[in-house]
């Protein structure tokens, strides 16, 4: 839905300072913070860089310390086999189960698809050694419950490579982990431009698709609208990653309001009652649409337009999960983060509850979110810009813009 009222309105408030809104980032602000969206920073390289103009970037984020350099590509043959010590400190799927509440079993008659720019030539027999690192059953092209294909369906041509291994590799995992019953489509579109990975989820949702993510993003402006319909498919589940910006400019698909927009948050163990604590990570992008109306079901305060995000899960990568591949900056085990973890994992979260027609769009958390997490601490302030400490940028009670309405306790809220 467009309106140029609405983005002159919020624009208007992005730029001025309310008492009981976000603050807008002066220029001395956002040129303090601009490290914060470089290609790499620290211990932490971005997977993806900054995409041309109409396409997307994927949002995974590679930890360079682990095993050393990026990944672990100098590591010995022998720390390359999979085996259970050779493992990094990344989490794994049983840490993640323990940390959300969530059943071994479920989801056996759900396909999750994942949508990604180009090919990973070894996507396959990397999932592979991933399940059976962690006992996982089994997710082949043999047995059925693994396929690829290219972002018309066919199994061949198969596109060139995009760059994307690292965060093929992290979704297919990530979803592994969170429904290890499911079964997994990778649909790989010809490159990252807006209209082929848009295409792709209309193929991933004619192949059988009950979920489909989606762990990409680029910067809302009047073309999204082009793509906006691929992403609307009643009876799917369509999730996309809210991006590791912080807080700022919006990105689509997670923007769409057909969408179940997935922000990030910093999981650690602890010695309290639930055995782990949460608080928002601070890359976790959140934002208020200067394109896209508010939905009728989200009632926040301080921004008109549609606010992302709606739900969360562990997204930094200090935090982040075990990931296993061989393409790209990754040679084995690392361990990676991102909002391009979270979002295949709600995703398989979803498909691990069910019922994937609850969510048509993000409704279903606004109405009843007694079977989430509240994250109440932490804030997304690590990006370009600052809201001055509102909720769009800060977690609190209730929702917020960094990890939306929370993050999974069990399946009662899927």
């Amino acid at each position: 839905m467009k309106s140029k009222l609405l983005t002159l309105v919020t624009v208007i408030i992005a730029a001025a300072t309310l008492a009981a809104g976000p603050v807008a980032a002066n220029a001395s602000t956002v040129t303090a913070n601009a490290t914060a969206d470089a290609h790499s920073k620290g211990n932490i390289t971005k997977v993806c860089g900054a995409p041309k103009p109409h396409q997307a970037r994927c949002f995974a984020e590679l930890r360079t310390d682990v095993h050393g350099g990026k990944g672990i590509r100098g590591a010995a043959a022998a720390d390359r086999t999979g085996s259970a010590s050779a493992l990094p400190k990344g989490l794994s799927p049983s840490d993640l189960r323990s940390a959300y509440h969530l059943p071994a079993a479920g989801g056996a008659n759900q396909t999750v698809a994942i949508v990604d720019a180009g090919d990973d030539a070894t996507a396959e027999a990397d999932l592979a050694v991933y399940r059976s690192t962690y006992g996982l059953p089994a997710c082949t092209t043999a047995n059925g419950c693994f396929h690829k294909v290219n972002q018309r369906g066919a199994a061949s041509p198969l596109p060139a490579d995009q760059g994307w291994g690292v965060e093929i590799a992290l979704d297919l995992d990530m979803v592994s982990a969170a429904c290890p019953q499911c079964k997994i489509l990778l649909v790989e579109a010809d490159s990252a431009t807006m209209q082929n990975l848009a295409a792709s989820v209309d193929t991933s949702v004619a192949l059988g698709a009950t979920e489909v993510s989606n762990s990409y993003g680029g910067t809302e402006d009047g073309s999204i609208f082009t793509t906006e319909g691929s992403y609307s498919h009643p009876g799917v589940a369509i999730v996309a990653a809210s991006g590791d910006g912080g807080y700022g400019p919006a990105s689509a698909p997670a923007v769409f309001p057909s969408v179940v927009a997935v922000g990030g948050t910093s999981l650690t163990k602890a010695t309290n009652a639930r055995g782990w604590t949460e608080s928002a990570w601070n890359l976790a992008g959140s934002s208020c649409s200067a394109w896209i109306d508010k939905p009728a079901w989200q009632h926040d305060a301080n921004c008109p337009g549609r606010m992302v995000a709606d739900v969360a899960a562990d997204a930094d990568p200090q935090t982040g999960p075990a990931v296993y591949g061989t393409t790209d900056q990754l040679s084995g085990w690392g361990v990676v983060g991102g909002t391009s973890a979270s979002s295949p994992y709600i995703a398989g979260v979803i498909a691990l509850a069910g019922h994937p027609q609850k969510f048509p769009n993000a409704s279903a958390f606004y109405t009843d979110h007694s079977g989430l997490f509240d994250v109440t601490s932490g804030s997304n302030t690590g990006g370009v810009m600052d809201c001055g400490g509102d909720y769009q940028c800060t977690a609190g009670a209730g929702y917020d813009g960094p990890t939306g309405w929370g993050t999974p306790n069990g399946v009662s809220g899927f």
